[in-house]
């Protein structure tokens, strides 16, 4: 058997294993989502060994999406962390077998606290399950592990359920894009919706032309401006822009450079764009208009504070 045929197996089982869990669905998901959507508190995850390596994901995921939460260690739990979950939290406990004993040890506190518990596990009946208000079935048939020792197919299952409760507590919530942001200012996506185009424009050595330049002098400052264009006037009122797209097309059409007049070449009407307005409005209408770079300023006074580039 070579590698790839491993590797394939090992994907059929774990789809197998998927397809199964996605069968056991039922009202207890639903519930379980109503219950964490009505919390006044967070939805604390715990778990050990491969279960807390999940229960870690599960936890940032819920709480880049709009649920509050975090990872609790049942070891560190039983030696004072318990503090730091609150009466109004759930608490979700990972146990594929549904019996491990660190994680058993938590459930007379959270009883005693009057917090609900979520558990996901592979056994219904396990002693996990009959102590949790709502439990998520994640019962598999087989690990795609061959000694069927390895936590595989059920650790998916599990980073798969809580995918689900994460996305389905989202869509409840009708988080958005700019939701997402807030909690990831450092992404892409982050700065995209956040900051603003005047935070991003090129400001310094802007390529501008007169009217009545010499076509050497155009190539010069479109080159030294190393932005693809020059701006035809000055900083404080443009009269237009000419693209290396345009200069292509006016050599097509005369490649007789010395009767190329910069007025016939430029759009007299450029774009412009408010430094005001978000990265990602400025690049929806950049991709709108096909494109790529866009002036930053005034529309009405024909102003010009910068330029910037969706590929910059």
């Amino acid at each position: 058997m070579t590698m790839k045929d491993i590797a394939k197996r090992v994907f059929d089982i774990e789809i197998e294993s998927l397809q199964q869990v996605a069968s056991l669905l039922d009202d207890k998901f639903s519930q379980t989502v109503d219950a964490i959507l009505a919390s006044r508190g967070k939805l604390v995850v715990t778990g050990i060994g491969k279960s807390g390596h999940i229960g870690r994901k599960i936890a940032a995921t819920l709480s880049s999406t709009g649920t509050p939460s975090f990872y609790l260690h049942p070891g560190e739990a039983f030696h004072g962390d318990l503090g730091m979950v609150g009466i109004n939290d759930i608490v979700m406990l990972i146990s594929y077998s549904g019996e491990t004993e660190e994680v058993l040890k938590i459930i007379p506190f959270l009883k005693f606290n009057k917090n609900q518990i979520v558990s996901i596990t592979g056994n219904p009946n396990s002693t996990i399950a009959k102590n949790s208000d709502y439990h998520l079935n994640i019962n598999i048939t087989r690990e795609a592990c061959p000694l069927a020792l390895a936590p595989t197919s059920s650790t998916t299952a599990t980073l798969v359920m809580g995918d689900a409760l994460a996305v389905a507590l989202m869509e409840s919530r009708q988080f958005q894009e700019e939701d997402f942001a807030r909690f990831h200012p450092g992404g892409r996506l982050g700065y995209k919706l956040l900051a603003k185009v005047k935070d991003l424009m090129r400001t310094d050595n802007l390529p501008y032309i007169a009217k009545d330049a010499t076509f050497t002098e155009l190539l010069l400052r479109m080159s030294e401006g190393r932005l693809g264009m020059v701006i035809v006037g000055d900083k404080d009122h443009i009269d237009g822009i000419i693209t290396d797209g345009d200069l292509r097309r006016a050599l097509l059409k005369n490649p007789d450079t010395s009767k190329l007049i910069i007025s016939n070449m430029m759009t007299i009407d450029p774009i412009i764009i408010n430094g005001d307005e978000f990265i990602k409005q400025a690049e929806n209408l950049m991709i709108d208009k096909k494109i790529t770079t866009i002036l930053v300023g005034s529309n009405q006074s024909k102003k010009i504070t910068g330029v910037y580039q969706i590929f910059n």
